[in-house]
Formats: C-alpha cells, structure tokens, sequence
C-alpha cells in the first residue's frame, strides 16, 4: 500500500481519538471502523511483525506511514490506563523499534477511552461517565497537562481530588477532612482582599489607551474596580467613566457603556455559576466593547497554593482560578457564545460593534512603519519651469504635508482623509492636479514602494481576517475599500490573493526562504541554519508578507506584540518564540519570560525565568544592533570585557546570571547598568 493511499484511507474514520497527528482505536473496533483494504493491510502488518507481542490498542500515523501498537494491560478495569508497551513500525523501510514502560514511573496515560470504541462496547457507558467526571473536575482545560501519570496525578490533586482503587475520581475532602482544602469554606474567603492599590494605570486600561480608546470618543464602566485607582486617574482626564464594585464601590453607577473593563474579577470568584453571571452581566452593559482580563499562571506557581474548587487558596486566604491564555479565551466563547481577540497576555476583548473590530484589526497592519520622510523630509528635485517652481514655494509646507499623506497611503488621498483638503483644493483646484505637480518635484521611486508596501500591508490584512475567520467586507471603512479599488482590481481578486498568502505560511520551505531573504535585507538578527531566524520586535513591519502572516496568526492567539523585545520565527514547526528582556537596552538584557506560540495545536506555553528557570543574559545583544552605529561600537566595547573574563569557555556554554556573577566577583568586579565597576575591599 502507498502512503497517499493509507492517508486517503484514514479520512474516511469515524471511529476513533483523533488527535493532530495521528487516530487511536482499540482492537475491538477495528473491524467495524477499517475500510475493507485498511483492516487487511494492518492484519498482515500485525501477523508479520506483531505476533510476538501484546497489544489491544493501534496509533495510525497521519503524516508518517507508521503504525504503533500499544499494550494496556488494566484498559477495561482501570479509569485512566497507563501504557505497558509500544511498537512502532515504519511502513517505509520495515525497521520497528519497542519500548517499554512497566519500569517506568511516569508512563504515558490513557483518557477518553469511550473514543477508542464503539457504542455497542459493552463498557462504552461506563467509559463515557468516566469521561465526564473528567470534564466537570476541569482535568482537560490544559490537555499538555494530562500526558503522562505524575503530571496527571498531581493535576488531579491540584484540583482536590484522588482516584480509588479503580481510578475514579473522589473530592480530595471525603477521605481527608483534615486536608487543608477542607477547612477552607466560601464563607473564610475574604474576597476583598484582592483589591490592590495602583500607582498607574492597570494592565487593560494600558491597552485601551494605547489603542486609541480613552481618547474620550467612548463611555467606560469598569465592572468590578476594586479600590478604584483606574478610575479615579481616567476622571481627572475628563474621561466619562464610571465604576461599580460589590464591596468597594457598592453604590457606584453601573450604566451601559460603550466599553465595559472586567479587569482581573472572574480569577477571584470561587463559585463557578456567579463567575459565569458575572461575565454575562459585565457583556450585557458594553454596547461596543468588553475588555476581560485574568491572572495567568504557570504551573509552578500554583504548586506553593492549596488547591480548592477549580484554583487555589493564597496564602491571604483569598481564592484564584489561573487560566492559561487558551483557557481564558475558551471560557469567554463558551459562556456568551462569541469569538474573541487577545489584547495581550492575560487581556481578551470582545467586540459587540463589528465595525469597531475591523477598525481595530486594520489599524494593526497599518500603524506598522516609519516612512523615511518621517525623520528625512525628501528633497525635491531641480526644476527649471519657473512657473510650477513659484507655485511649490508659495505652497511648499502644505504640498510636502500632501505627499507624505500620499506616501502613508500609497495613492492619492480623498478630500475626507487629508485635514488640509480645503486649502489644498483652493491654491491647486484638486488633489490630482497637486499629485501631478509634485510628480515633478520628487522621486517617484519613493512613491512605488508606498504603493507595495500598502498593498502588501492590504495582504496581511485580508490573510488575517481569514485565518480569524471574520468577514469584514459589510464592515470595511471607506478608507479601506478605496486601497482595495486602488491595489486591486476587485475584492474577489484581493481575497485571492490574500488566501493563497494565508495558505503559503503552511509550507515550511516558503517560511524558511523568507527568513534567509529578511535577514539578507535587514542584515540584522540571528539567523541558525535551516532552523530559525531571531529578530527585534520593532523590525517585524519591514519583513515581507509571508512573514508577518505568520507572526500574525501567532499574535491572534498571544495578543499584543509591543512588549516583546526578540521574536523567533521558527521555519519548521510552525511555532513563534516571543522573548521578553529585564531591560533591553542595556549592555546585557536579562531574559525574563519566554512565550512559545504553537500555530499547529493553537497553544500557547509559558516560560518565566527569575525563579522556575535561571536568568538568561543575552551574549548576542551586538545582533540586534544597527551596524556601525554609536551603539554597536559601545556594545563591542562591552563585548570585549566580557569575553575576556569568560576567556577559554566556548560562547555557547557560557553560564546563567547566577554563575555570572561568581564570575564578576572572581574578577573584583560588578556590573551596574551598562558599566563594570571594581568592588572595592
């Protein structure tokens, strides 16, 4: 059988657990799941390789023409069986290798076993209710979590629950009532205790204004402000905002409003059907706009907390329910039945005005560059006609405002768009006529790659939209339908074209080309062999289309991509690596978070350094530096040093900041700021 076969064959499955990359079934349904042609060819495969060992379970390979035979020995009496054997075999070359786990004190763990068979399995029921006790414990909200038995039992512990004799799940409580989550009742936990006093703007206030939102176009109710600090900041900017909490601002108005903040309420309610009212009641008070956001945790952070419920108790006694990014957007979609944008980690909007939304999505393609007449305003050329020379002078400051507003758009403005249009118009009749003399003036060389790189930035726009699955077109504002009419020759043709943008991100080789070219063209960066390009944040902008959809794509799970300082597009595992520093423009930034953004299984995997994993000095900060410039030299100075006290260590194994200070002090020195100064005795 040729592999093109065997894929198209596994199409056709309705039988099974289908996870990305490859379908499980039981041996009981094989006969009653497998086309005729499948069933036999894993028959014969099995009678020729398999004979000598057990196995009640089969793995079909979806992008491998492999099979692995598994052998769970308590399947039908154990809730979550763990895995004994493997065998795996590659279809290609004939080689099989076996592995074996009954030694193994963390082995790969077995759920949703109803999946495996059929409906007339005669455990099906009872598999489907083990299942389902799963869901209502929250087990499967982060199914990275779930693998294998230590992280599974320590889940289900987290949770506040064990499993019997037969693996079924029990409230931790009934057999310790002296367990600590026990003594802990609704009534012990002081909610109020989670209000904190802000000298600055919280988190999602920060992103409302950065994104233009508190500009005072728009009401605001924050749901649920805690002491309030936000608010009282946004009134003394004549913002008209109001605020309501249940304990520290009983009495405020709560009104609709055109956005509504629910910022850091739901991680703190511990009953799962007033958290769910809460969100409901925050959605029906926003006419345009709700903003939520949770606390985010890894799972060592949980570990020092006392499980209880679906979170945790703090030490405070107060209650928190952390949330991955996935979870948190999952949560929001299920309860009001919508789609959500992340605004950044932690941050979720949802937009009830759809044309606010696609005001939103444009504006991110769009805010993206510096044009050189930004910082260099362009110099006309020599002219001799003495008549068009007297009529730019007269009107020099107000065409060259007019080009640029050109450039910024790559085509000629509408009278709405250009806040000077009336004067224009009146010294030049028309924007056209002025286009056509400053044609004589300026190097159209310039106004070329406007025009590309708005239409480029028109691409990434459109791919977006469709990988958000939005519909724009009823929603576009007129700016943006006259670039589609000026780019293109119609929308279906932009949509076209956009589409086979979006789905060239899926080949490895497109991605891996482009890195090579961007690196070629900025000449800034690390680019490892065939593996990955790593790049600042502030030249994602001036990489070429293929490149931000797919750093796009990333951003639509993550959110805001302004405070991270290095990004590292992988070319081929379809992952983005966000990299945040202590302070990036230091000699020696320290990374402190790293965020892996995994497109395939939509996922999102948090790194923080500091505590769970050591500080990380970046040794390649000269990389990322423009060349020749009065920075770059400094950092080579700095490098310099550096390299000279880790003499005779290969860059490569050069130690974590701990270490590195050992390093200092062995040298009598220490660094502060961008500077190494002696300790003095």
């Amino acid at each position: 059988m040729e592999f093109h076969h065997y894929k198209s064959l596994l199409k056709d499955l309705v039988i099974g657990k289908r996870l990305p990359t490859a379908i499980y079934l039981h041996r009981s349904a094989l006969q009653s799941a497998l086309p005729n042609e499948l069933l036999a060819f894993i028959e014969l495969t099995a009678d020729s390789v398999a004979t000598a060992h057990q196995w009640n379970v089969i793995k079909l390979f979806k992008r491998d023409f492999k099979l692995s035979f598994l052998h769970y020995p308590d399947f039908d009496t154990y809730a979550y069986p763990a895995l004994a054997q493997s065998l795996t075999i590659d279809l290609l070359d004939g080689h099989s290798h076996c592995t074996q786990y009954q030694d193994s004190d963390n082995p790969p763990i077995l759920h949703r076993k109803e999946t495996f068979v059929g409906d007339l399995y005669p455990k099906y029921a009872e598999f489907c209710a083990i299942t389902e006790e799963g869901l209502k414990a929250g087990l499967y909200e982060n199914t990275r979590r779930i693998g294998f038995k230590k992280q599974w039992l320590k889940l289900i512990k987290e949770k506040g629950y064990q499993l019997d004799e037969q693996g079924r799940l029990h409230p931790y409580q009934q057999a310790h009532s002296a367990a600590p989550q026990a003594s802990c009742t609704i009534n012990d936990i002081q909610r109020h205790l989670t209000a904190i006093t802000r000298d600055r703007l919280s988190a999602p206030f920060q992103k409302l204004a950065k994104y233009g939102y508190l500009d005072g176009d728009y009401s605001i109710l924050d749901y649920g402000c805690g002491l309030g600090d936000d608010a009282t900041e946004l009134e003394a900017h004549g913002l008209n905002i109001n605020a309501w909490d249940p304990v520290h601002r009983p009495g405020g108005n709560k009104v609709n409003s055109d956005i509504v903040n629910l910022g850091f309420v739901l991680n703190v309610i511990e009953d799962e059907n007033e958290r769910a009212e809460t969100l409901k009641q925050a959605f029906t008070h926003a006419h345009k706009l709700l903003l939520v956001s949770v606390m985010l945790a890894n799972e060592a952070k949980q570990e020092h907390f006392k499980p209880y419920r679906d979170g945790v108790i703090t030490l405070r006694n107060t209650f928190q329910k952390y949330f991955s990014q996935a979870q948190i957007r999952h949560y929001i979609e299920q309860v009001l039945n919508v789609k959500t944008t992340p605004f950044g980690q932690g941050i979720i909007a949802v937009f009830k005005c759809s044309q606010l939304e696609e005001a939103h999505h444009l504006e991110l393609q769009f805010k993206n560059y510096n044009w050189r007449h930004v910082t260099h305003r362009p110099k006309p050329k020599t002219l001799p006609q003495r008549q068009q020379l007297s009529l730019y002078e007269k009107h020099q400051e107000l065409l060259d405002n007019f080009w640029h507003h050109c450039l910024h758009l790559g085509r000629i403005p509408a009278n709405d768009e250009f806040e000077q249009s009336s004067a224009l118009r009146r010294a030049l009749s028309s924007h056209n006529k002025a286009f056509s003399l400053l044609q004589n003036y300026y190097d159209q060389t310039e106004f070329a790659q406007a025009q590309k790189r708005r239409r480029n930035d028109l691409l990434v726009y459109l791919a977006l939209s469709l990988f958000g699955k939005r519909k724009p077109k009823s929603h576009m504002p007129a700016r943006l339908l006259r670039d589609l009419k000026t780019h293109f020759t119609s929308y279906q043709q932009a949509l076209e074209v956009a589409t086979a943008l979006l789905f060239s991100i899926s080949s490895p080789q497109n991605i891996g080309d482009a890195c090579y070219a961007a690196f070629a063209q900025l000449e800034i960066g690390e680019l490892f062999d065939n593996h990955s390009y790593i790049l600042p944040s502030h030249k994602l902008n001036l990489l070429p289309a293929i490149l931000r959809v797919y750093i796009g794509c990333a951003a639509q799970l993550y959110g805001d991509t302004d405070d991270v300082d290095l990004v590292k597009i992988h070319m081929r595992s379809g992952k983005i690596t966000l990299l945040k520093y202590d302070d990036f423009n230091k000699k020696l930034p320290l990374l402190t978070q790293r965020i892996k953004v995994k497109l395939v299984e939509q996922d999102i995997d948090y790194f923080f350094y500091g505590g769970e994993y050591p500080l990380q000095p970046l040794y390649s900060k000269l990389s990322y530096i423009t060349p020749n410039s009065k920075e770059h030299k400094a950092q080579l100075r700095f490098d310099a040093k550096l390299a000279d006290m880790l003499k005779g260590v290969p860059k490569e194994q050069w130690p974590d900041w701990s270490v590195l200070q050992k390093v200092f002090a062995y040298w009598g020195v220490k660094l502060q700021g961008s500077r190494f100064v002696k300790i003095k005795d």
